[in-house]
């Protein structure tokens, strides 16, 4: 069996619960990915329901569309509305109604198929070209960046979007040994330059990966976006469910719900980020850094 299609969604059990999902209501899923959470809501909404997903990834979004497709035909007319959005999540609010959704889930970072295909060029486990673009169909590359930054902006964005404190090494090494065009060259060249300390279980290539992929496709300001029209598309008793996987995107969705709480805006959910119980994590290893955050809409007004 293949990884997309033994592919389980991180915290899903949690995430519906959060979500709240009922029948009837209208849902969004913001990054569909291979449709696994989207299938648990489409499950529950029945035929007078709604399901609004994005997906950016061309890739994903094609085996996202056959997974609903099988799904209709196992549910049949209890199949709710399924309208998806091949572009990004930043779009959602030109795209939705205000104030329409009952719930908002994003599941943040990158999807198990991203890492695990190695001509996408996420991953330094298998040798790919250096591409680490979500939406392959526009914007620049990884190895662009790579071999046509300069040093000082190379650190920075090391430094700003891998929180990596030897960001200045690395884009030494890198330039001095351009051109790179893959994914294991890459990471040989941050290794040399900044080998593991004793006292890290990660790559040392790790944290330059993550900032270069961050980078490329925004990730940052996507996400500001979309928390930022979250308080617009929900109802008054919408929930907005957030999975993250590392300190930046946490951080982020930490601090929109707790300003949103202060305003009146929303009650949060969470008092604590959830993370995954041990059977799930045994499982599926990259849910072990996931944490979820959630938040109900309080009020109507201007945001």
């Amino acid at each position: 069996m293949t990884e997309r299609e033994r592919h389980v969604p991180v915290l899903l059990k949690e995430a519906i619960r959060y979500l709240n999902v009922r029948p009837g209501g209208t849902y969004c899923d913001a990054t569909l990915g291979l449709a696994g959470h989207s299938t648990a809501m489409a499950r529950q909404l029945g035929p007078r329901g709604k399901l609004i997903a994005f997906d950016r990834d061309p890739e994903a979004m094609a085996i996202a569309r056959e997974r609903l497709d099988a799904l209709r035909e196992v549910l049949g007319p209890a199949m709710p509305e399924v309208v998806l959005h091949d572009v990004e999540f930043s779009q959602a609010e030109k795209l939705i109604e205000p104030e329409s959704l009952d719930g908002l889930l994003a599941d943040f970072g990158v999807s198990s198929m991203q890492f695990d295909e190695a001509h996408r060029g996420f991953s330094f486990q298998a040798d790919g070209p250096l591409d680490m673009r979500m939406n392959t169909r526009q914007g620049e590359s990884a190895e662009q960046v790579v071999n046509q930054a300069g040093e000082k902006e190379l650190a920075d964005l090391i430094y700003e979007f891998g929180e990596e404190r030897r960001s200045r090494r690395i884009a030494r090494a890198i330039v001095r040994a351009r051109p790179i065009t893959t994914t294991a060259q890459l990471a040989r060249i941050v290794a040399a330059a900044a080998p593991a300390m004793k006292s890290e279980r990660i790559h040392p290539a790790t944290r330059t990966f993550q900032a270069l992929r961050i980078y490329v496709n925004a990730e940052l300001d996507e996400i500001d976006a979309l928390l930022d029209a979250a308080p617009r598309l929900l109802k008054t008793g919408g929930r907005l469910v957030v999975i993250s996987f590392h300190s930046l995107e946490d951080r982020r969705a930490k601090d929109a719900l707790r300003a949103g709480a202060q305003q009146g805006v929303y009650e949060v959910l969470t008092r604590k980020p959830v993370t995954a119980e041990a059977e799930e994590t045994d499982r599926n290893p990259r849910a072990r850094s996931a944490k979820l955050r959630a938040a109900e809409k309080k009020r109507i007004g201007k945001f």
